[in-house]
Order: C-alpha cells, then sequence, then structure tokens
C-alpha cells in the first residue's frame, strides 16, 4: 500500500496551543506576589543613629520566615510554569 503524503508547512505542524495557559498565569502572578511579600518581611530592621545597635534586625521573621517565603515562591514559580493545563 502507497501511503500519501498530506503536504503541510512548518507552521501547520505546530501545536495550535500557547505554551501557558491563563491558568499558569494566575499561578506565576500568585508565586510572584509571595515573593514580594517575603521581601517586605525582610526589609527594616535597621538603626536610625549608627551608634546604636538594633536588635530587631535578626528577629524570626526576617532571618526565617522572609527566606522561607522568597524561597517557596521561586520553587512555586517554577511549578507554575512547568506546570502543564
Amino acid at each position: 500500500m502507497k501511503q500519501t503524503q498530506k503536504n503541510t508547512t512548518p507552521q501547520e505542524n505546530n501545536d495550535a496551543r500557547m505554551p501557558l495557559s491563563r491558568r499558569n498565569y494566575i499561578l506565576l502572578a500568585i508565586g510572584f506576589a509571595v515573593i514580594i511579600l517575603g521581601f517586605i518581611l525582610m526589609a527594616g530592621g535597621g538603626s536610625d543613629s549608627p551608634d546604636e545597635f538594633n536588635y530587631a534586625m535578626f528577629s524570626w521573621r526576617r532571618i526565617t520566615l522572609a527566606p522561607i517565603l522568597v524561597i517557596g515562591g521561586f520553587a512555586f514559580e517554577i511549578y507554575a510554569i512547568l506546570k502543564r493545563y
């Protein structure tokens, strides 16, 4: 049997879907908001005068919570990009 080959252009062979769906973009926005929240929580804690030391710089929020949020946000961004809907 002879197989017939359909004449197609390279543009017709490509997948017609977009690489990321609307849901991917929503997840990307959520991950970006978590990263921004982590950086906001990390900010501050400095002293107004260079002669005094402010121990608020080493609070649990700045040392532990904020970096976890930032790293978690980046991990969520990777998931949002790679997830196929």
